[in-house]
């Protein structure tokens, strides 16, 4: 049934000047639209819907990700711009927080200005 249709991506936020400023600063991502309930921002043809939420409490996995091309030129990038990269002590991870799955993907995850957990991912 809906396996036609473009889906809508959510992420929460507590302060939406910081997410403005990390989604599309940042992540290079484009502002569509913003008024008191949300940012919307176009993610590459998917719609980013960043709703702003009086309290919240970041969950401890990834809510969204991107598939990159070269991991190695994204994660240098964006450490760049001051995005931190999260170690999470596992087997494969290397010292820049990439860690090579068993299907051979490669992994990075960080965060955003509200804790929530991003990634971004290399396909083999």
């Amino acid at each position: 049934m809906l396996g036609s249709s473009n889906i809508v991506a959510f992420a929460p936020t507590r302060d939406a000047k910081k997410a403005q400023k990390f989604y599309e600063s940042v992540l290079g991502l484009k502002l569509i639209s913003k008024d008191k309930f949300a940012l919307e921002f176009d993610a590459n043809g998917t719609m980013l819907r960043v709703a702003s939420v009086p309290k919240y409490t970041p969950y401890p996995f990834t809510i969204l990700g991107w598939g990159v091309r070269d991991i190695a030129k994204t994660v240098a990038g964006l450490t760049k711009k001051g995005v931190e990269f999260q170690q999470y002590g596992m087997p494969g991870q290397d010292e820049r927080g990439v860690w090579t799955s068993p299907s051979g993907a490669k992994v990075a995850w960080f965060k955003d200005p509200d804790g929530n957990v991003l990634s971004v991912t290399q396909f083999d």
